[in-house]
């Protein structure tokens, strides 16, 4: 029997095993190959992401610069206070603010008049999640988690919800933490914020005591500006914004570009506000290093930082405080004169007609405060507010009229009444005869006046006859008036100046004659002062100034100035486009004005009385009462003027003075500038220090 051989069944499994090993072989290498990459290539870039670290650098607080007077008087200064201060890390929480302010309220105690109804109500569904969550209903939860509604959708809606009684619902303590809560959440990761200032000695040495129990809290020195002279000045000097009010919202971008915090007090008005950038000064600098979690690693102290500069201003503060003085006394005495029951304002300034420095820009009105009747700094108004000046403006009619060859140096006209047809007659106060160029300034002749707009209109007067003039006319006395400074911005560094007032309501040939006896366009007192120190000038308008140098701030303890770093030039604006013999003429009729008999202002500065020699014109314009007073609106009064300078022949001080709505008949314009001018010469022979 044949045996046959069974086939051997091939064995598959060894090939499927080379087969896996091979696979998990080559994952393995994949994987080393990976790491090797990851570890060789990449490693130095994750160990540093892993590592990293954030350079925060952030400012401390400096005090602002001192402004002070000419003669190195401080006129605002810094008031030191103690302050307890915050500084909020990036990965500190809401809780954890809450916990550190309920500390901070058992040692110190806050004012709770600056806490909102939003304030409140963030507040109280901090103290009560629970009734919060409450306050959503169901199908808004079911919107929310079909992300129909957001997180500040829920939470806006709670908001709306609170009840006022919940609002009202916080104890005394609760508030007090509330108060200090709110100030620490007000600032920026890592940004220094007040909590309060003007803390007592005890909140001081308590919160000294516990500072390792208060993370991020600590004591400082903080400022207010202070006022030595108190109300003087105050207008002009202006104001600085709080802590709480910040960076003006209009400004926020240009000074947070320029390395401001929101929270840093800045100027708002006025020389504060004109000066910030000097004023401010350096603040120092902190470097803080945090991790990735944002977690503050180190701090280190880069700089201490440098106080703002020091102003030293064109101002005299002595001479201020007398002019201010004198302002106040002549207008309570004018007050009880009979016909000056809209009087409730006086404006002085006074400058140096060679180099255009301020030494005194002064006003007073009466104001009414919780209905009593005050009077209150309004120094603003020498450049903020305009009035008809009446005569006082006659100097450039004149220079206008030898310009433009209508009269020359003692032309004559017959100085009667004109009567021109269709307009009632227009006349000096008295009938003068025959005058001059000089005795229509000593006089103060309106028809003198008038008939020189009448030649430099082109025109001719016809008794009882229409006038016709050119139609340039008003442009061009405007033309000359503007090269004194009347109608145009006098340059002044302060803001917010006022150009005056061009009055184009009508442009009837009567209109001009009143331009020329200053009754149709308004100037301000500083435009006023300007143009009378052009002609004191000899014809060189000079810029008015108000900032004289700046300093280094002083070094701690010395009591000096530091070193100046800027030294105000005068500037000369225009030179006048006349001849200096037509400048002189007027400067005579000034000079006889003020010094001969039968000059207006004689009976106060003769030289028997003044003998500092002055010269000048005394200014009366008719007008109606335009002020607040609106039972008087619309009513005839008057406005005073009076420019001068002394002495006449080398002038060292020149001036203006505004009184609207005033008697016509009273003095209250030359008992000011008598007395203002004895008190600069008096004040100049004891040396105006301090």
């Amino acid at each position: 029997m044949t045996k046959v051989k069974k086939k051997k069944k091939k064995n598959h499994l060894p090939l499927r095993l080379n087969i896996l090993f091979f696979a998990v072989f080559l994952l393995f290498s994949l994987m080393i190959v990976r790491l090797g990459v990851v570890q060789l290539v990449h490693g130095e870039t994750f160990r540093e992401e892993v590592e990293r670290t954030e350079d925060i650098t952030i400012g401390t607080m400096v005090p602002r610069g001192k402004i002070m007077d000419r003669n190195q008087n401080v006129v605002v200064d810094n008031n030191a206070l103690n302050a307890i201060i915050y500084t909020r890390y990036p990965t500190t929480t809401s809780e954890q603010i809450l916990e550190t302010a309920t500390k901070l309220s058992k040692l110190i105690t806050m004012k709770t008049d600056r806490i909102t109804e939003r304030d409140r109500k963030d507040y109280w569904i901090l103290l009560h999640p629970e009734e919060a969550k409450e306050k959503i209903t169901k199908e808004e939860w079911v919107l929310f988690e079909e992300g129909e509604l957001e997180d500040q959708d829920l939470y806006r809606l709670q908001l709306d919800r609170i009840t006022e009684e919940e609002q009202n619902s916080f104890t005394k303590e609760e508030l007090q933490i509330l108060a200090i809560k709110r100030e620490m959440d007000s600032g920026y990761a890592l940004t220094q914020i007040i909590i309060k200032s003007d803390v007592t000695e005890r909140e001081y040495a308590r919160v000294s005591e516990n500072l390792a129990l208060l993370p991020g809290v600590d004591i400082a020195t903080d400022w207010e500006r202070g006022y030595p002279y108190d109300e003087t000045l105050r207008s002009v000097l202006g104001k600085v914004t709080t802590r709480q009010e910040g960076l003006p919202s209009e400004k926020v971008d240009y000074y947070v570009s320029r390395g401001y915090s929101r929270n840093d007090r800045v100027g708002k008005s006025y020389i504060e506000m004109q000066y910030e950038d000097v004023l401010f000064g350096k603040k120092g600098q902190i470097q803080n290093i945090t991790d990735k979690a944002g977690n503050v690693l180190s701090s280190t102290i880069i700089s201490e930082g440098e106080a703002g500069k020091d102003l030293i201003l064109s101002l005299d503060i002595n001479l201020q405080i007398e002019v201010e003085k004198i302002i106040e006394e002549e207008l309570a005495a004018a007050k009880g004169r009979a016909g000056n029951h809209m009087l409730d304002r006086a404006f002085v300034v006074m400058m140096n007609p060679k180099t255009g420095e301020v030494l005194s820009l002064a006003g007073k009105q009466y104001t009414k405060e919780n209905g009593k009747t005050v009077m209150k700094d309004f120094a603003l108004g020498t450049i903020t507010t305009s009035y008809p000046m009446g005569s006082a403006v006659k100097g450039a009619t004149l220079l206008t009229g030898y310009e433009t060859g209508a009269i020359q140096p003692n032309t004559v006209f017959y100085d009667a009444p004109l009567v021109i047809k269709g307009t009632p007659p227009k006349a000096s106060y008295r009938n003068m005869g025959n005058v001059n160029d000089l005795t229509a300034l000593r006089l103060s002749s309106n028809v003198y006046m008038f008939h020189t707009v009448i030649k430099i209109g082109k025109g001719q007067y016809i008794p009882n006859g229409p006038l016709s003039l050119s139609a340039d006319v008003f442009d061009t006395l405007r033309y000359y008036f503007s090269q004194f400074g009347l109608g145009v911005k006098t340059g002044i560094d302060l803001p917010n100046e006022s150009i005056g007032f061009k009055n184009t309501t009508e442009t009837s040939p009567g209109l001009a004659l009143d331009m020329g006896i200053g009754q149709y366009d308004n100037y301000t007192p500083l435009q006023l002062a300007q143009y009378v120190s052009t002609i004191a000038n000899d014809g060189y308008r000079m810029q008015p100034q108000i900032l004289k140098e700046i300093h280094d701030p002083e070094k701690s303890g010395e009591g000096t100035t530091g070193k100046m770093i800027y030294s105000s030039e005068p500037k000369v604006l225009n030179r006048i486009d006349m001849k200096k013999e037509y400048i002189d003429r007027v400067k005579e009729g000034f000079r006889q004005a003020f010094q001969e008999s039968g000059g207006t202002a004689y009976s106060h500065f003769n030289l028997a009385s003044a003998p500092y020699s002055a010269a000048g014109k005394t200014g009366t314009a008719e007008t109606l009462y335009y002020g607040p007073n609106e039972s008087y609106r619309g009513s005839d009064t008057y406005n005073l003027t009076l420019v001068g300078y002394a002495p006449h022949d080398d002038p060292e001080v020149s001036f203006s003075i505004v009184v609207p709505w005033v008697n016509d008949s009273d003095q209250i314009n030359k008992n000011i500038g008598k007395r203002i001018m004895d008190a600069y010469f008096e004040l100049k022979e004891k040396g105006s220090k301090s």
